[in-house]
């Protein structure tokens, strides 16, 4: 297919290395445009940093890392700052004055629209309508890319997402081999993410897994802070093959499509 812009809207750092790093590294070696767009720089997580050196500078530089493994040709943060973890955003006082859950949903749109309309976007990526693990912001983030894809006229728009039926199987197994963080809670997982059924789009990575590894390395901040390792950290142990399987595939929910529609490509129109 002749080549196209793909945008990849994401709320933090790393967050694109999670879920969606396969399919932009896959874009990027068929000659797409991959574009990579944060609303924050994730300064509120839990991490340790050099000396000097603010949390959302350290992990800027290493959003700029991960893109450059992936291939995106341009990365845009819209500024906003990061609400925090918990399912609120954490206590209102206590939030940044410009923190992503309390953004104007049509201003944050507009800027969003802006660089979709610049990059004649053919696709803009975002999350499912629960934000994936109900992260405030991923959740803002599902609002305003929705809204962004209206106003700029992109043709498609696919939530990332995950397919929670294979993933609980498989995080169950994990368990019985590895020790995962005191913050990794399975039971999060029951009620998150999208059911397999819902899935429009399986998209196979497994080419990309080098570059996928790559850029969750990137983003060296996300494995360190605390006691133990990070849930980042312990997804860099797991050995290649192992990797490639867990990791291989990324799902994506695109709505204007009927049930039951199978896809293995992010441009693929889909059944006429």
């Amino acid at each position: 297919m002749p080549p196209r812009t793909a945008v990849f809207f994401h709320a933090h750092p790393d967050d694109e290395a999670l879920l969606t790093a396969g399919t932009m590294a896959m874009l990027a070696a068929e000659g797409h445009r991959v574009v990579l767009v944060v609303a924050t720089a994730g300064e509120r997580g839990l991490a340790d940093v050099e000396p000097g050196e603010s949390l959302g500078e350290t992990r800027m530089k290493e959003l700029y890392q991960s893109a450059a493994a992936l291939g995106c040709a341009r990365v845009e943060c819209l500024g906003y700052g990061d609400s925090g973890l918990s399912p609120q955003g954490g206590v209102a006082d206590e939030r940044p004055d410009n923190a992503f859950i309390d953004a104007d949903t049509e201003k944050a749109a507009t800027a969003l629209a802006d660089i979709l309309r610049e990059e004649e976007a053919g696709l803009l990526t975002i999350y499912d309508p629960a934000g994936g693990y109900g992260h405030p912001d991923h959740v803002q983030v599902h609002r305003v890319g929705k809204r962004a894809a209206e106003i700029a006229g992109t043709p498609i728009v696919l939530e990332a997402t995950v397919n929670r039926d294979p993933l609980l199987r498989l995080l169950r197994l994990a368990k019985k081999v590895y020790s995962f963080p005191p913050e990794f809670d399975l039971r999060t997982f029951e009620r998150a993410y999208s059911a397999g059924e819902t899935i429009t789009h399986r998209v196979n990575v497994r080419r990309y897994a080098r570059q996928k590894r790559a850029a969750m390395a990137a983003h060296a901040s996300q494995a360190t802070g605390g006691d133990t390792d990070r849930t980042l950290a312990v997804m860099l142990k797991v050995p290649g093959p192992l990797f490639r399987l867990v990791f291989g595939t990324e799902w994506y929910v695109r709505r204007d499509l009927p049930p039951g529609t199978r896809l293995r490509h992010p441009f693929d129109p889909g059944p006429n």
